[in-house]
């Protein structure tokens, strides 16, 4: 009886430690979120919400994105330049689709990165841990 308790132990803290563990994997990365899509005038202004969780700043991030109406087609490719994106701190860039209205918009592509730098150099960390997600009835994938 007196064994089974450290083994116990041990096994009770496995599940706490890999969920500690998902935790951090969820936090990492570069967060893109479609936080709103509104119509300002004659255009359709996306919302983005980035959280660079990469642990450097990154001196630039545009990105090709392709844009789909609501049946499927795709009606606009863009580079859309996320320009600065600090570590550990939220920004928030808005683009505009002009001659569109928000609801003519089905789903937007991050097709690939355009541009990556880190510390005046082409970085892969733009695209390596890239985490989409939209807070809105317009998909964001890539």
């Amino acid at each position: 009886m007196f064994f089974l308790r450290p083994a116990l132990a041990v096994i009770c803290a496995l599940p706490m430690s890999a969920m500690a563990q998902s935790e951090v994997a969820v936090s990492e990365g570069l967060q893109v979120e479609l936080n709103t899509v509104q119509d300002v005038g004659q255009a359709c202004r996306l919302t983005f919400v980035v959280e660079n969780k990469t642990g450097t700043a990154i001196d630039e991030a545009s990105f090709e994105t392709v844009i789909f109406d609501a049946s499927g087609s795709v009606v606009s490719l863009s580079i859309f330049n996320f320009r600065d994106l600090p570590a550990d701190r939220p920004r928030v860039r808005q683009f505009d689709l002009p001659g569109r209205d928000c609801g003519s918009v089905g789903k937007a592509l991050i097709n690939g990165t355009n541009s990556c730098k880190v510390a005046g150099a082409d970085s892969s960390v733009c695209e390596d841990g890239l985490k989409l997600q939209s807070r809105t009835d317009v998909e964001l994938i890539g």
